[in-house]
């Protein structure tokens, strides 16, 4: 087998096999505000066609309308703590597009220390943050094509796990270790699987205690990452050739101890 040892590891672009984003059918969960936002914007700019969903009906229409200026979107307004939005947000995905190829699942509330939360509260954060992921990967791997892709959204919180981070962290470690699992699971069916692990990034789901100001402070001092830079990176393991696997990209700021 001849190697190509004379061309740049790098150079992607001139690798025929590499895949391009341009006409590939991108279902995005969390898609309205923040990375899932920035991940859907920066994918339609490359030429996906994209279907999104948000708990807000105006967060939804404001991401539309960005989307629909660089590119193609559609998408809906649901829950998906409600365990059947899960299975109707794929549905309708396909409905729109005539089929999905990519599927990032990354919607998430905010948790705490487990003694701090109620049980209502413990239930919809498990719900949202865990049980969707695995109920929209499931229903994902029935349509996805040979060449499929699922992207998971996972979070630092993984490996920092501080007292205040109980459940949100917990949730976050088993979504690592699914993550490889399913690589394993769905890999021989053709269908890659990576795990995208942000450290601290600019949204908000770091209000109350980040506002805004202090958060662009963060983001200028390199203590912050921005949405969009974890959006770069979702660009760059969906357009690696279809050997190659970004099992685990993890980004994280700078100027950070990778929280």
């Amino acid at each position: 087998m001849e190697l190509a040892i004379d061309r740049p590891a790098t150079d992607v672009a001139a690798d025929g096999d590499a895949r391009p984003l341009a006409g590939r059918r991108v279902a995005i969960t969390g898609g309205t505000t923040g990375i899932g936002r920035a991940i859907a914007i920066t994918l339609a700019r490359a030429g996906a066609r994209i279907f999104i969903c948000g708990r807000s009906q105006d967060h939804l229409d404001d991401a539309l309308a960005a989307i629909g200026d660089v590119g193609q979107g559609d998408g809906i307004a649901l829950d998906l703590a409600d365990p059947d939005n899960n299975v109707l947000f794929i549905d309708r995905a396909v409905a729109a597009m005539g089929g999905i190829d990519v599927a990032v699942f990354n919607a998430a509330i905010a948790a705490g220390a487990l003694t701090d939360m109620d049980e209502a509260d413990l239930r919809r954060a498990i719900a949202t943050d865990f049980t969707a992921y695995l109920l929209g990967a499931h229903a994902a791997a029935g349509v996805l094509g040979d060449d499929g892709a699922i992207v998971l959204i996972g979070s630092m919180s993984a490996h920092v796990l501080g007292p205040k981070s109980t459940v949100y962290a917990g949730i976050k470690y088993g979504i690592q270790g699914f993550a490889e699992a399913l690589r394993r699971e769905l890999g021989p069916k053709g269908i890659s699987v990576s795990l995208v692990e942000p450290g601290k990034t600019g949204s908000n789901m770091q209000y109350p205690d980040i506002p805004d100001d202090k958060q662009r402070e963060m983001i200028g001092k390199e203590e912050m990452l921005r949405a969009e830079d974890i959006a770069a990176g979702v660009l760059y393991l969906l357009v690696q050739p279809r050997r190659v696997v970004v099992q685990q990209l993890t980004i994280v700021p700078r100027l950070s101890g990778g929280e």
